[in-house]
């Protein structure tokens, strides 16, 4: 009598993945340099997926508490996209919990907001996908900062700062409000993650295009809010040699297909097989994404807005 493997554990690692793309390519994996290159491709194509539309084993969910008068906050520098997102009141409470819908708005709209440092309960967000970039100024600081509380910050240059946003100095990120002159305004000090310190005069100031959050209205000091968010992040890079990729058992075939015509676009003789290799990949993507989606009835929100009349 046969029996079954009992086993559910299959999956490629990235020389076997590596393996199999260059042999649908009709070559073989040989150097360093063939393993390096496909990595390449791998990471390149994990790049695309984000593009091409959500991947549900990407979705995590966040907590960001929120400080009175600060209407702005960074998200993990890995987020592709938030979701969802509600704002959560009585935070404080173990027993029982208030979610409570706050409103994606554009960068247009914000920008027509008349009070931007209005308090209240929060009602809308405006996401900022921002690139996580941090970039050298010409700025340093014109005096230290011996206060882990300072509010204000003085700079020798305020060039190449944008009016708001943030900043870093030696390991410490800052949100500022406003630029009077050379000096930094309505600092908020360790944001990020990091921890407020004192820096000597000179240090190098950095900007940060981090990606973030801003809130209207701005938190105020009614209650602790907590902003909840589920994002979607980046799928982890392809990694040294023997680990397996960060993604689920029913993409393998799509990711196996895609490096092999990513492969055969480089590799000799591929060019002839690239026509059938993108058709095997498009298929395999349609089948995993048709899969790839929640099981659940739609919900619809109507929203009215009425332009002039009375």
């Amino acid at each position: 009598m046969a029996y079954t493997s009992g086993s559910t554990s299959f999956n490629l690692d990235l020389s076997e993945l590596v393996e199999e793309a260059f042999e649908r390519a009709g070559s073989e994996l040989r150097t360093g340099y063939d393993l390096r290159t496909a990595r390449r491709s791998l990471n390149l194509m994990f790049a695309e997926w984000a593009n091409r539309g959500i991947n549900m084993w990407t979705f995590e969910q966040g907590t960001i508490t929120l400080t009175p008068g600060l209407p702005t906050y960074a998200l993990p520098l890995d987020t592709v996209d938030l979701l969802d997102h509600v704002i959560r009141t009585q935070a404080n409470v173990t027993a029982t919990q208030a979610d409570l819908t706050i409103t994606r708005i554009s960068v247009s709209t914000y920008a027509t907001l008349p009070n931007k440092l209005q308090q209240a309960r929060p009602i809308q967000v405006w996401v900022q996908r921002l690139d996580g970039q941090t970039s050298p100024t010409t700025s340093t600081l014109n005096g230290a900062i011996t206060s882990t509380t300072a509010t204000t910050i003085v700079l020798n240059t305020v060039v190449g700062l944008p009016a708001t946003g943030f900043i870093k100095v030696d390991s410490e990120t800052i949100w500022y409000g406003y630029i009077d002159g050379n000096t930094l305004g309505n600092c908020f000090r360790g944001q990020n993650n990091t921890t407020a310190a004192t820096h000597i005069t000179g240090t190098a100031v950095y900007v940060q295009n981090l990606p973030s959050i801003t809130v209207w209205p701005t938190p105020d000091s009614s209650q602790t809010y907590q902003f909840v968010y589920w994002r979607m992040r980046r799928t982890q890079d392809a990694g040294g040699g023997v680990n397996v990729m960060d993604v689920p058992f029913r993409f393998v075939p799509c990711m196996a297909a895609g490096l092999a015509y990513h492969v055969a676009l480089k590799v000799p003789g591929g060019l002839e097989r690239i026509q059938l290799l993108k058709a095997q990949y498009d298929e395999a993507w349609m089948v995993a994404a048709d899969e790839d989606q929640e099981r659940a009835a739609v919900r619809f929100v109507p929203r009215q807005m009425f332009i002039g009349g009375t």
